[in-house]
């Protein structure tokens, strides 16, 4: 049997491994302050959120876990207001190149490492509102929006905060 990962909110929220991989998610940004909630503020800018979904593999091709990302629809930034300033990093292979010859000339171990949620560290300078993450809207305050403090996956500063 085959196993796939959900492409939509409602598909993921019907299977209980996806429901616990979203809340992991959720209460990660919760304990890094990403947001506060608050009223939305009239004439800002609305950046919406979806759900992704990730089954990680082990090298035999068994499930080592599902993964859930919550990612800011950032297309639909508007530039100058919510945001002012991008960044790509990239590495040019030569450079790759250069450190793995020195990890062989010196016989050095090279390891991989992987952090959780790197990119929600980030804090951010400019002022940018997004919904509720589906499934995980406060009940008191249904109508409130995210004001981000810390960058999340999707933004356009992301990379750059």
């Amino acid at each position: 049997m085959v196993i796939s990962k959900p492409c939509t909110y409602a598909q993921a929220a019907s299977l209980s491994e996806w429901n616990a991989a979203m809340d992991t998610e959720f209460q990660a940004l919760l304990k890094n302050d990403t947001w506060s909630l608050c009223s939305r503020p009239l004439g800002k800018n609305m950046v919406p959120c979806k759900w992704v979904f990730k089954l990680k593999r082990q090298p035999d091709g068994s499930i080592e876990h599902h993964k859930a990302r919550l990612v800011a629809v950032g297309y639909l930034q508007k530039s100058g207001i919510d945001f002012h300033d991008t960044f790509n990093p990239v590495i040019k292979p030569s450079i790759v190149h250069m450190v793995l010859t020195i990890v062989v000339s010196f016989n050095w171990d090279i390891r991989q490492l992987d952090i959780s949620n790197a990119f929600l560290h980030g804090i951010l300078e400019e002022e940018i509102y997004m919904t509720q993450p589906k499934g995980f809207e406060d009940p008191v305050h249904p109508h409130f929006v995210c004001k981000l403090h810390k960058s999340l996956y999707g933004l356009k500063q992301s990379p750059r905060a």
